[in-house]
Protein backbone atom coordinates (compact mmCIF):
# COMPACT_ATOMS: atom_id res chain seq x y z
CA UNK A 1 0.00 0.00 0.00
CA UNK A 2 2.74 2.58 0.74
CA UNK A 3 4.62 1.49 -2.81
CA UNK A 4 1.02 2.70 -4.59
CA UNK A 5 0.93 5.99 -2.32
CA UNK A 6 4.31 7.07 -3.24
CA UNK A 7 3.96 5.92 -6.44
CA UNK A 8 0.82 8.27 -6.87
CA UNK A 9 2.51 11.29 -5.31
CA UNK A 10 5.29 10.73 -7.68
CA UNK A 11 2.59 11.33 -10.65
CA UNK A 12 1.74 14.34 -8.74
CA UNK A 13 -1.93 13.26 -7.46
CA UNK A 14 -2.65 14.86 -4.34
CA UNK A 15 -2.66 12.80 -1.84
CA UNK A 16 -5.86 11.69 0.60
CA UNK A 17 -6.19 11.85 4.00
CA UNK A 18 -6.46 7.94 4.01
CA UNK A 19 -2.64 7.91 1.97
CA UNK A 20 -1.70 10.24 4.86
CA UNK A 21 -2.69 7.31 7.00
CA UNK A 22 -1.28 4.78 5.04
CA UNK A 23 2.33 6.51 5.20
CA UNK A 24 2.15 6.80 8.72
CA UNK A 25 1.26 3.34 9.73
CA UNK A 26 4.59 2.21 7.47
CA UNK A 27 7.08 -0.82 8.82
CA UNK A 28 10.54 0.33 8.91
CA UNK A 29 11.14 -1.13 5.28
CA UNK A 30 8.61 1.30 3.96
CA UNK A 31 9.80 4.16 6.20
CA UNK A 32 12.95 3.98 4.69
CA UNK A 33 11.02 4.52 0.78
CA UNK A 34 9.61 7.55 2.37
CA UNK A 35 12.92 8.81 3.48
CA UNK A 36 14.30 8.61 0.51
CA UNK A 37 11.38 10.07 -1.49
CA UNK A 38 11.51 13.19 1.35
CA UNK A 39 15.12 13.84 0.35
CA UNK A 40 14.52 13.66 -3.13
CA UNK A 41 11.74 16.48 -2.71
CA UNK A 42 13.95 18.55 -0.85
CA UNK A 43 16.87 18.57 -3.46
CA UNK A 44 14.14 19.38 -6.15
CA UNK A 45 13.17 22.55 -4.09
CA UNK A 46 16.61 23.22 -1.87
CA UNK A 47 19.44 21.74 -3.72
CA UNK A 48 22.13 20.24 -0.97
CA UNK A 49 21.62 23.33 1.25
CA UNK A 50 20.92 23.08 5.31
CA UNK A 51 19.92 26.77 7.25
CA UNK A 52 21.46 27.38 10.92
CA UNK A 53 18.89 28.63 13.54
CA UNK A 54 20.57 30.20 16.57
CA UNK A 55 18.51 29.95 19.45
CA UNK A 56 18.03 32.56 22.51
CA UNK A 57 16.18 31.00 25.43
CA UNK A 58 15.83 34.63 26.45
CA UNK A 59 13.57 34.14 30.00
CA UNK A 60 12.32 30.87 31.66
CA UNK A 61 9.46 32.74 33.21
CA UNK A 62 6.33 31.46 32.52
CA UNK A 63 2.63 32.25 33.22
CA UNK A 64 1.26 29.31 31.80
CA UNK A 65 0.74 26.17 33.50
CA UNK A 66 1.53 23.47 30.38
CA UNK A 67 1.62 19.74 31.55
CA UNK A 68 4.01 18.71 29.47
CA UNK A 69 6.51 22.25 30.11
CA UNK A 70 9.54 21.90 32.61
CA UNK A 71 9.17 25.57 32.53
CA UNK A 72 5.38 25.50 33.48
CA UNK A 73 4.61 28.52 36.55
CA UNK A 74 3.84 25.87 39.32
CA UNK A 75 7.53 23.65 38.40
CA UNK A 76 9.36 24.69 41.51
CA UNK A 77 13.03 23.02 40.42
CA UNK A 78 12.61 24.78 36.97
CA UNK A 79 15.50 27.02 37.16
CA UNK A 80 14.62 31.15 36.30
CA UNK A 81 16.58 33.11 34.63
CA UNK A 82 15.74 36.63 32.94
CA UNK A 83 18.72 37.92 30.21
CA UNK A 84 19.41 41.38 30.14
CA UNK A 85 19.02 43.25 26.68
CA UNK A 86 22.51 43.26 26.85
CA UNK A 87 22.88 39.94 27.44
CA UNK A 88 20.25 39.12 24.43
CA UNK A 89 21.84 41.08 22.02
CA UNK A 90 25.12 40.16 22.69
CA UNK A 91 24.50 36.49 22.77
CA UNK A 92 22.45 37.11 19.33
CA UNK A 93 25.82 39.16 17.67
CA UNK A 94 27.83 35.84 18.82
CA UNK A 95 25.54 33.41 16.97
CA UNK A 96 25.59 35.84 13.94
CA UNK A 97 29.33 35.38 13.54
CA UNK A 98 29.82 32.05 14.14
CA UNK A 99 27.44 31.28 10.80
CA UNK A 100 23.77 31.04 11.67
CA UNK A 101 21.25 32.51 9.31
CA UNK A 102 18.69 33.20 11.75
CA UNK A 103 17.96 34.58 14.83
CA UNK A 104 15.35 32.80 17.24
CA UNK A 105 14.29 35.01 20.05
CA UNK A 106 12.25 32.89 22.48
CA UNK A 107 10.88 32.97 26.18
CA UNK A 108 7.57 31.73 28.34
CA UNK A 109 4.85 33.90 28.30
CA UNK A 110 7.13 36.25 30.78
CA UNK A 111 4.54 38.83 32.11
CA UNK A 112 7.62 41.13 32.57
CA UNK A 113 8.11 41.53 28.88
CA UNK A 114 4.35 41.93 28.20
CA UNK A 115 4.28 44.38 30.77
CA UNK A 116 7.38 46.24 29.50
CA UNK A 117 6.63 45.39 25.86
CA UNK A 118 8.38 47.96 24.51
CA UNK A 119 12.17 46.15 25.70
CA UNK A 120 11.50 43.28 23.80
CA UNK A 121 10.55 45.86 20.74
CA UNK A 122 13.82 47.58 21.02
CA UNK A 123 15.70 44.15 21.73
CA UNK A 124 14.45 42.84 18.03
CA UNK A 125 15.21 46.48 16.70
CA UNK A 126 19.09 45.84 17.89
CA UNK A 127 19.29 42.11 16.87
CA UNK A 128 18.30 43.09 13.49
CA UNK A 129 20.75 45.95 12.77
CA UNK A 130 23.31 44.36 14.59
CA UNK A 131 23.31 41.10 13.10
CA UNK A 132 21.36 41.86 9.80
CA UNK A 133 19.79 38.68 10.10
CA UNK A 134 16.34 37.30 9.93
CA UNK A 135 14.99 37.12 13.10
CA UNK A 136 12.05 35.01 14.55
CA UNK A 137 10.13 36.03 17.76
CA UNK A 138 8.59 33.26 20.47
CA UNK A 139 7.16 35.77 22.54
CA UNK A 140 3.70 33.77 23.24
CA UNK A 141 0.21 35.66 23.07
CA UNK A 142 0.08 38.95 22.28
CA UNK A 143 -2.80 41.45 21.31
CA UNK A 144 -3.16 42.54 17.87
CA UNK A 145 -1.29 45.31 18.59
CA UNK A 146 1.62 43.95 20.06
CA UNK A 147 2.14 41.67 17.27
CA UNK A 148 1.72 44.52 14.83
CA UNK A 149 4.74 46.18 16.87
CA UNK A 150 7.12 43.16 16.06
CA UNK A 151 6.71 43.53 12.77
CA UNK A 152 7.04 47.26 12.53
CA UNK A 153 10.26 46.18 14.72
CA UNK A 154 11.87 43.98 11.96
CA UNK A 155 10.68 40.54 13.42
CA UNK A 156 10.19 38.54 10.24
CA UNK A 157 8.64 35.14 11.26
CA UNK A 158 6.30 34.41 14.63
CA UNK A 159 6.76 31.29 16.09
CA UNK A 160 3.51 30.01 18.47
CA UNK A 161 2.56 26.37 18.57
CA UNK A 162 -0.89 24.77 18.60
CA UNK A 163 1.33 21.42 19.93
CA UNK A 164 -1.85 19.69 18.62
CA UNK A 165 -5.08 20.36 16.40
CA UNK A 166 -6.80 18.48 18.14
CA UNK A 167 -8.88 20.97 20.94
CA UNK A 168 -9.12 17.51 23.10
CA UNK A 169 -5.54 17.24 23.24
CA UNK A 170 -4.72 20.77 23.61
CA UNK A 171 -6.69 21.39 26.63
CA UNK A 172 -4.78 18.31 28.36
CA UNK A 173 -1.41 20.10 27.73
CA UNK A 174 -2.12 23.79 27.51
CA UNK A 175 -4.32 23.77 30.45
CA UNK A 176 -6.51 27.24 30.73
CA UNK A 177 -5.63 28.31 27.35
CA UNK A 178 -7.41 29.31 24.46
CA UNK A 179 -7.17 27.10 21.01
CA UNK A 180 -8.57 30.02 18.86
CA UNK A 181 -6.64 32.66 20.62
CA UNK A 182 -3.44 31.40 19.62
CA UNK A 183 -4.59 30.52 16.48
CA UNK A 184 -5.96 34.00 16.10
CA UNK A 185 -2.71 35.51 16.70
CA UNK A 186 -1.13 33.61 13.78
CA UNK A 187 -3.75 35.31 11.63
CA UNK A 188 -2.29 38.39 12.94
CA UNK A 189 1.01 37.58 12.46
CA UNK A 190 0.43 37.23 8.90
CA UNK A 191 -1.55 39.99 7.98
CA UNK A 192 1.32 41.88 9.56
CA UNK A 193 3.49 40.86 7.37
CA UNK A 194 4.86 37.94 8.94
CA UNK A 195 5.92 34.51 8.87
CA UNK A 196 4.74 31.71 10.78
CA UNK A 197 5.77 28.83 11.94
CA UNK A 198 3.64 26.27 13.82
CA UNK A 199 4.40 22.97 15.19
CA UNK A 200 3.70 19.35 16.30
CA UNK A 201 3.89 17.71 19.79
CA UNK A 202 4.39 14.21 18.88
CA UNK A 203 4.23 10.79 21.61
CA UNK A 204 1.39 12.89 23.34
CA UNK A 205 -1.31 10.18 23.13
CA UNK A 206 -2.57 11.67 19.77
CA UNK A 207 -4.17 9.22 17.05
CA UNK A 208 -2.98 9.10 13.49
CA UNK A 209 -6.09 11.02 12.60
CA UNK A 210 -5.06 13.98 14.60
CA UNK A 211 -1.91 13.94 12.82
CA UNK A 212 -3.59 14.13 9.88
CA UNK A 213 -5.93 16.62 10.96
CA UNK A 214 -2.69 18.63 11.81
CA UNK A 215 -0.92 18.44 8.39
CA UNK A 216 -4.55 19.63 6.86
CA UNK A 217 -4.03 22.41 9.39
CA UNK A 218 -0.67 23.77 8.88
CA UNK A 219 -1.90 23.72 5.45
CA UNK A 220 -4.96 25.80 5.33
CA UNK A 221 -2.92 28.66 7.64
CA UNK A 222 -0.28 28.51 5.38
CA UNK A 223 2.44 27.85 7.80
CA UNK A 224 6.17 28.16 5.91
CA UNK A 225 7.80 26.85 8.58
CA UNK A 226 6.20 23.28 10.05
CA UNK A 227 8.32 21.43 13.05
CA UNK A 228 7.33 18.38 14.88
CA UNK A 229 9.15 17.61 18.20
CA UNK A 230 9.49 14.48 20.35
CA UNK A 231 7.33 14.98 24.07
CA UNK A 232 10.22 14.65 26.23
CA UNK A 233 9.34 14.13 29.61
CA UNK A 234 10.05 16.85 31.79
CA UNK A 235 11.04 16.74 35.52
CA UNK A 236 8.04 17.70 38.40
CA UNK A 237 5.53 18.10 35.78
CA UNK A 238 1.99 16.36 35.25
CA UNK A 239 3.32 14.52 32.62
CA UNK A 240 6.64 12.94 33.71
CA UNK A 241 7.30 9.33 32.97
CA UNK A 242 10.20 7.14 33.21
CA UNK A 243 9.48 5.71 29.54
CA UNK A 244 12.02 6.50 27.04
CA UNK A 245 11.39 8.66 24.27
CA UNK A 246 11.10 7.44 20.75
CA UNK A 247 12.29 9.50 17.91
CA UNK A 248 10.94 7.06 15.10
CA UNK A 249 7.72 8.43 14.83
CA UNK A 250 9.39 11.95 14.65
CA UNK A 251 11.33 10.99 12.16
CA UNK A 252 8.35 9.67 9.97
CA UNK A 253 6.07 12.83 10.84
CA UNK A 254 9.14 14.93 9.19
CA UNK A 255 9.38 12.91 5.90
CA UNK A 256 5.51 13.13 5.50
CA UNK A 257 5.31 17.07 5.94
CA UNK A 258 8.37 16.87 3.38
CA UNK A 259 5.91 15.60 0.84
CA UNK A 260 3.00 17.67 1.93
CA UNK A 261 5.30 20.49 2.08
CA UNK A 262 7.75 20.47 -0.14
CA UNK A 263 8.86 23.93 -0.85
CA UNK A 264 8.37 25.37 2.73
CA UNK A 265 11.19 24.90 5.65
CA UNK A 266 11.00 21.66 7.91
CA UNK A 267 13.38 22.28 10.98
CA UNK A 268 15.52 19.21 12.80
CA UNK A 269 15.91 19.89 16.64
CA UNK A 270 18.97 19.65 18.74
CA UNK A 271 17.02 20.47 21.53
CA UNK A 272 14.85 17.06 21.34
CA UNK A 273 18.03 14.35 20.82
CA UNK A 274 20.90 16.42 20.25
CA UNK A 275 23.90 15.85 18.18
CA UNK A 276 23.03 12.21 18.08
CA UNK A 277 20.00 12.60 16.23
CA UNK A 278 19.79 15.65 13.77
CA UNK A 279 22.01 12.85 11.06
CA UNK A 280 18.49 10.91 10.99
CA UNK A 281 16.17 14.20 10.93
CA UNK A 282 18.02 15.13 7.98
CA UNK A 283 18.18 12.18 6.47
CA UNK A 284 14.02 12.36 6.55
CA UNK A 285 13.92 15.26 4.52
CA UNK A 286 14.45 18.52 7.28
CA UNK A 287 16.41 21.30 5.80
CA UNK A 288 16.87 23.79 8.86
CA UNK A 289 19.11 23.01 11.65
CA UNK A 290 17.47 24.64 15.16
CA UNK A 291 18.35 25.17 18.64
CA UNK A 292 21.98 26.35 17.88
CA UNK A 293 22.91 27.45 21.24
CA UNK A 294 26.43 29.54 22.23
CA UNK A 295 28.36 27.62 25.17
CA UNK A 296 29.05 28.59 28.71
CA UNK A 297 26.29 31.63 28.29
CA UNK A 298 23.89 30.47 30.50
CA UNK A 299 20.78 29.89 27.76
CA UNK A 300 19.12 26.86 28.08
CA UNK A 301 17.11 25.07 25.80
CA UNK A 302 12.86 23.70 25.56
CA UNK A 303 12.86 19.91 25.10
CA UNK A 304 16.40 19.80 26.97
CA UNK A 305 17.43 22.32 28.97
CA UNK A 306 21.04 21.22 29.10
CA UNK A 307 22.02 18.71 26.46
CA UNK A 308 25.44 19.20 24.42
CA UNK A 309 25.21 22.91 24.97
CA UNK A 310 28.12 23.52 27.49
CA UNK A 311 30.10 20.98 25.87
CA UNK A 312 29.71 22.90 22.54
CA UNK A 313 28.00 20.63 20.31
CA UNK A 314 25.07 22.89 19.37
CA UNK A 315 27.19 25.12 17.62
CA UNK A 316 28.09 25.51 13.66
CA UNK A 317 31.10 23.83 14.27
CA UNK A 318 29.64 21.16 16.43
CA UNK A 319 27.72 20.37 13.57
CA UNK A 320 29.14 20.93 10.83
CA UNK A 321 30.92 17.44 10.32
CA UNK A 322 27.13 16.32 10.76
CA UNK A 323 25.53 18.07 7.60
CA UNK A 324 28.53 16.82 5.37
CA UNK A 325 27.95 13.27 6.73
CA UNK A 326 24.20 13.49 4.78
CA UNK A 327 25.58 14.51 1.44
CA UNK A 328 24.33 18.39 2.66
CA UNK A 329 26.02 21.88 2.81
CA UNK A 330 25.44 24.79 4.97
CA UNK A 331 24.04 27.82 2.65
CA UNK A 332 24.59 31.34 3.03
CA UNK A 333 22.55 34.20 4.70
CA UNK A 334 21.99 35.96 1.06
CA UNK A 335 20.73 32.40 0.06
CA UNK A 336 18.35 32.21 3.33
CA UNK A 337 16.98 35.77 2.58
CA UNK A 338 16.27 34.93 -0.63
CA UNK A 339 14.16 31.82 0.63
CA UNK A 340 12.08 33.67 2.94
CA UNK A 341 11.42 36.28 0.64
CA UNK A 342 10.32 33.96 -1.63
CA UNK A 343 7.69 32.42 0.87
CA UNK A 344 6.22 35.90 1.49
CA UNK A 345 5.89 36.83 -2.14
CA UNK A 346 4.17 33.38 -2.39
CA UNK A 347 2.20 33.67 0.56
CA UNK A 348 1.12 37.31 -0.39
CA UNK A 349 0.01 35.66 -4.07
CA UNK A 350 -2.17 32.98 -2.62
CA UNK A 351 -3.74 35.78 -0.49
CA UNK A 352 -4.54 37.64 -3.84
CA UNK A 353 -6.13 34.47 -5.56
CA UNK A 354 -7.72 33.79 -2.69
CA UNK A 355 -9.55 37.30 -2.22
CA UNK A 356 -10.25 37.20 -6.10
CA UNK A 357 -7.48 39.85 -7.31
Amino acid sequence: MVDKVLKKYESKIPLSDGDIKILLGANQNEREKIFALARKVRERYFGNEVFLYGFVYFSTFCKNNCNFCFYRRNNGVSPRYRKSAEEIINAAVRLANSGVHLIDLTMGEDRYFQEHFDELVNIVKEVKAKTRLAVMVSPGVLSDGQIKQLANAGADWYALYQETHSRELFRKLRVEQSYDERMNCKKTAKSSGMLIEEGLLTGVGETADDKVHSFREMQRISASQVRVMTFVSQKNTPMETPKIPDFSGELLDIAIMRLLFPDKLIPASLDVDGISGLEQRLMAGANVVTSIIPPNEGLAGVAQSELDIDDGHRTVSGISDTILKCGLKISTPQKYRETIEELRYEYSDNRLQASGG
